[in-house]
């Protein structure tokens, strides 16, 4: 027994969500799950299998990098979930994959425009693009730059990151992160969906229009405003 077993338990679940919805291929993914008080997080173990994991193979780091509990080497985006946590309060879930259309916008550089009513229930603004790193921070410490250069890209922006939950990495591919693992699973799976209307979009009418701001406004409101109307 481990006090950290409900965290890698929750960690587990979140990492094997991935496949079933069709966000990774073969191991390229990984999610991690936070206890904030503890200040530490489990992710999945560097390299293994979706179908091979459990929660006693889940490793648990602290916000600094450093591995707490753990016989496997964690996820080598594992500085990239510690910068987040340890500069995002209030943040438990932090999802990273290589998810077709949402890394294909990142290779491409661009932010995703803000085209139709899908995206507007999650967010008023297009989704970010960050910058690619630069060579010296690719050169020193990749993962923990990647980090860095997502609070960067908010941060200039004027960006909250509770508000704004997904992000491209230029070059790179997309995150997300939430109140909880499943939480950033759920964020990167909407990601994706939006990526690939998005891109048809662009396909079908190249000079498509951004979604007018009464309309975005109404569906974000209806959802997440004070007087949303949204479900139960």
């Amino acid at each position: 027994m481990s006090k950290y077993d409900a965290l890698k338990e929750e960690a587990c679940a979140a990492n094997r969500m991935l496949p079933a919805l069709n966000l990774v291929l073969f191991t390229f993914g990984n999610v991690s799950a936070a206890d904030a008080q503890a200040g530490v997080f489990a992710i999945k173990p560097s390299g293994i299998p979706y179908d091979k994991l459990t929660p006693k193979k889940m490793v648990i780091v602290d916000f600094d990098g450093k591995i707490v509990e753990g016989k496997l080497r964690s996820s080598s985006d594992t500085n990239t979930h510690a910068v987040l946590y340890k500069h995002w309060p209030g943040i438990s879930g932090i999802c990273h994959t290589h998810s077709l259309y949402a890394t294909a916008w990142a290779q491409s550089g661009k932010d995703i425009p803000i085209f139709g009513t899908t995206h507007a229930d999650h967010l008023t603004v297009d989704i970010p693009c960050a910058l690619p790193l630069s060579e010296s921070d690719i050169q020193s410490n990749y993962e923990t730059a990647t980090g860095f250069q997502i609070i960067r890209c908010l941060e200039e922006r004027k960006l909250n990151y509770r508000e704004v939950e997904m992000i491209l990495v230029g070059h790179h591919a997309p995150f997300t992160w939430g109140k909880s693992a499943t939480d950033a699973v759920y964020h990167s799976s909407v990601l994706e969906n939006i990526a690939h209307m998005a891109l048809l979009t662009i396909q079908l009418n190249p000079g498509a229009s951004r979604l007018p701001e009464a309309l975005i406004k109404k569906h974000f409101e209806r959802k997440h405003g004070p007087n949303r109307y949204y479900g139960q």
